[in-house]
């Protein structure tokens, strides 16, 4: 396997006919040497332990190469009416793409042209968060980072708008993209960025995303992640995060595609009094498999996080969550909250879930826990009591199980097109299982 993707990487460097040189060289030749040394991990790997890549790993992925993008018919329902970047196979298509006045000094732009026009930038802060060694997927997407999204903040500036990186698949099979996003939140600056990745039914394709935030001090980022893939593509993505004193970062993570997904968010409260929010929903059905990791990492004293998943899961789909808070010695007055809530609406759908807690400070305040079950017959029956049918009962109790995260999303027009596709998700849910 390891010798297929070094193939396709060799051929990869020679097709962009000169542009292999520059900031982005040695990351790549980082990258493909990580994942020649460490595969593709097996469920051998307790990081791994159930969630199997087997049925990925027996498809021979070439890049998707760059396509005649769509008309915007095709992308209007996807836009949640937010200006924003657009990418085709993870390829930045320019006549897509639409963004609102800018402040002073702040950039939005592709990764591929930022690594030219702004290459000092892009190398001090490009990889700097993920690693790359022993994470295969994370080196796979360095080794063949070509594009993505740059968004730079400069001290004091903030965004007045949320802005929306599209990534959209065209669902060629047996195709891959591996797009970047590199968010740079300097001191005191603020935005709202959402990241969504959609793609057609029927084939299967993979999309392998790396996102990096550098939230500085006293800063503030809102990052909302939505991923409703085709029934037949694959997704894996990593977030890493690092939070510099004072600073905020909130992030809320939807899924909803794929035939199976995984989702990593790993955040580093690299300074003290910062305040760091993970929520997220999934919501599967069918075959559908999907994983959350997180870790979060308190480093400095007087921080706080709060973490809060919850998943929904019908037919003979299956999920993970395994999350830690890790607590160094050095984070006094830590307080730390976790917690995962699982519903099946099936007798075939199945959940793994390991919260954790790792603390090795003395002065904190930390808990976690999760629960697993089925709706409540007791509400149910109050529901149909009133003169609500049985089937509706359900819907409600659904709905507001999932709304419970919907809420949590502070801004009015994002918060309403993310409740429209959990509605509508939820809806073919019921009637699987009805």
């Amino acid at each position: 396997m390891s010798d297929w993707y070094q193939q396709r990487f060799a051929a990869f460097e020679q097709s962009l006919n000169g542009g292999a040189d520059g900031a982005l060289h040695g990351l790549r030749h980082t990258g493909i040497g990580h994942f020649a040394a460490a595969g593709l991990p097996t469920t051998s790997d307790e990081e791994w332990r159930f969630t199997s890549v087997a049925p990925l790993a027996a498809i021979d992925f070439e890049l998707a190469p760059e396509p005649n993008p769509p008309g915007e018919e095709t992308v209007a329902p996807f836009r949640y009416g937010l200006a924003g970047l657009v990418f085709v196979d993870g390829h930045y298509a320019p006549e897509l793409s639409q963004l609102d006045a800018l402040p002073a000094g702040a950039l939005v732009k592709s990764l591929r042209a930022a690594s030219d026009a702004d290459a000092d930038l892009v190398a001090a802060h490009l990889g700097r968060q993920a690693a790359t060694e022993n994470v295969a997927f994370t080196a796979l997407n360095t080794a063949f980072l070509q594009d993505g999204a740059l968004v730079y903040l400069p001290p004091k500036t903030a965004l007045a708008q949320p802005l929306h990186l599209l990534f959209l698949s065209t669902g060629r099979p047996n195709t891959v993209s591996h797009p970047r996003v590199l968010v740079v939140a300097d001191a005191h600056a603020a935005a709202t960025v959402v990241e969504s990745y959609v793609g057609p039914g029927g084939a299967a394709y993979l999309t392998n995303a790396v996102s990096e935030i550098s939230v500085g001090e006293n800063a503030a980022i809102d990052h909302y992640r939505v991923q409703r893939e085709g029934d037949a593509a694959f997704h894996i993505s990593a977030t890493h995060v690092r939070e510099e004193r004072a600073a905020r970062f909130r992030s809320t993570a939807i899924t909803l595609g794929g035939q199976l997904s995984r989702n990593h968010v790993h955040t580093l409260l690299a300074g003290e009094a910062v305040d760091s929010t993970l929520n997220g929903l999934y919501v599967e059905d069918g075959n559908q498999h999907v994983d959350n990791h997180t870790l979060i990492e308190h480093a400095q004293p007087h921080c706080q996080s709060h973490e809060f998943y919850k998943g929904i899961l019908g037919g003979e789909s299956s999920g993970v969550f395994r999350g830690k808070i890790h607590v160094h010695q050095a984070a006094q007055k830590t307080d730390a909250y976790q917690a995962n809530q699982n519903l099946l609406l099936s007798d075939d759908a199945r959940i793994d879930t390991k919260p954790q807690l790792e603390i090795y400070a003395d002065d904190v305040k930390c808990s976690h826990g999760s629960t697993t079950g089925q709706l409540n017959a007791e509400a149910i029956f109050y529901l149909r009591s009133r003169g609500i049918a049985e089937k509706d009962a359900v819907t409600v109790l659904t709905r507001a199980f999932a709304d419970e995260i919907v809420d949590r999303i502070p801004n009015e027009p994002v918060r309403r097109r993310i409740r429209t596709l959990v509605a509508d998700k939820l809806a073919s849910l019921l009637q699987e299982t009805a």
